[in-house]
């Protein structure tokens, strides 16, 4: 097949962006101030709730094709990885609100240029369950966060009818042989294990001499046993939280991480997120495989040092993995902004975290 090449000009900036990205930090700085009033304690502005805290292994795969033999996969080898699943919203809620989930990778020991402002030999993946964002540019991302920001000051109780209506409705169509609504799912993300999830990127990275999308996929027996695996919320609002500790107490996890190469401009649009790249032209291929063995997943020395201290961010790139697109454009400036004011708050120092041997046992 085909697949594009990487140009320097394939992005296509909307007008008015940056004033876009400015009212996303606006608003969502408004949201984060909110949840610190109600708790008493600034959190994380997305993916606050922490499911699991965990470190394992990269492996990129042997005797991969030109295409994908790309950046950080160029060559085998073995990394280090640091894992953080959490649940979706910018406030630590109860289970009930089962929302989109979030998987951010941090790989260790990456040589090579870096994105400016980065300076650790590191390459972040930040992932989602899904494979589009449900706001297609940076404009889209806005009028998101302002819906999200209306939603903050209201009753847990609230949140958890609102994801349960969305989460029905796409129970419909799924039964009805429809295809479920990305942004419904968005909001309202069934009951099930967050270690049988499969998480993407959403957005497009460069992919050295090409573009690809990313997605994670569990793969081992133990995981995948998980499949009708579904949490009863009532009994247990930390449910999903219990049941990664419990797995990692006895299992490894296994993920394979794939690449979607882009091969089709208009299929595949470089600008609009919310567009399902179809796999009928470019299928997701393994580049390497994340094993992350059995562990304490939620020690509360770590806990405290993934939650509060390190940061994640898809600026923490190779310049052979820049992010692309308007939304990636925004979330380069947005986690930065939102991650300065959690720390101004908190009082606790940030780490670009440089090493596995930096992260408490």
């Amino acid at each position: 097949m085909p697949y594009l090449p990487y140009r320097d000009d394939i992005e296509t900036p909307e007008a008015g962006e940056q004033e876009s990205i400015d009212g996303i930090i606006k608003g969502m700085t408004q949201e984060s101030q909110t949840v610190e009033k109600r708790d008493g304690h600034a959190v994380r502005a997305s993916h606050a709730k922490s499911t699991a805290c965990v470190i394992g292994t990269m492996v990129v795969a042997d005797d991969l094709p030109p295409e994908l033999a790309q950046g950080l996969f160029a060559n085998p080898g073995t990394f280090d990885v640091a894992v953080r699943f959490a649940q979706g919203p910018g406030e630590k809620l109860g289970d009930r609100v089962s929302t989109h989930r979030g998987m951010a990778i941090k790989v260790f020991g990456v040589e090579g240029a870096k994105l400016p402002g980065h300076d650790a030999p590191t390459q972040d993946f930040v992932l989602a369950s899904g494979t589009t964002f449900p706001a297609g540019t940076a404009a889209g991302f806005l009028a998101q966060a302002k819906k999200i920001g209306m939603t903050v000051p209201m009753p847990e109780g609230v949140k958890s009818a609102a994801a349960s209506i969305a989460r029905n409705i796409n129970t419909v169509l799924n039964a009805v042989g429809a295809e479920p609504s990305p942004t419904l799912d968005f909001y309202g993300h069934p009951f099930s294990h967050p270690l049988v999830e499969t998480y993407f990127s959403q957005c497009p990275i460069r992919y050295g001499d090409h573009v690809a999308k990313l997605g994670v996929f569990p793969v081992s027996p133990e995981q995948r046993a998980l499949d009708d695996w579904r949490l009863d919320p009532h009994q247990d609002e930390d449910g999903f939280r219990h049941a990664a500790i419990a797995y990692f107490d006895g299992n490894d996890a296994v993920f394979e991480l794939r690449a979607q190469l882009w091969a089709d401009a208009e299929t595949q649009p470089i600008e609009d997120t919310s567009v399902d790249w179809p796999t009928r032209v470019s299928e997701y291929r393994t580049i390497a495989t994340i094993r992350l063995p059995r562990q304490a997943a939620y020690g509360p020395d770590r806990v405290r040092y993934f939650d509060e201290v390190m940061t994640f961010r898809p600026a923490h790139a190779l310049e052979a993995h820049r992010p692309l697109g308007g939304v990636m454009r925004a979330r380069m400036q947005v986690y930065r902004a939102l991650s300065d004011f959690r720390h101004r708050e908190t009082g606790i120092t940030a780490a670009n975290t440089a090493a596995i041997t930096d992260i408490p046992a």
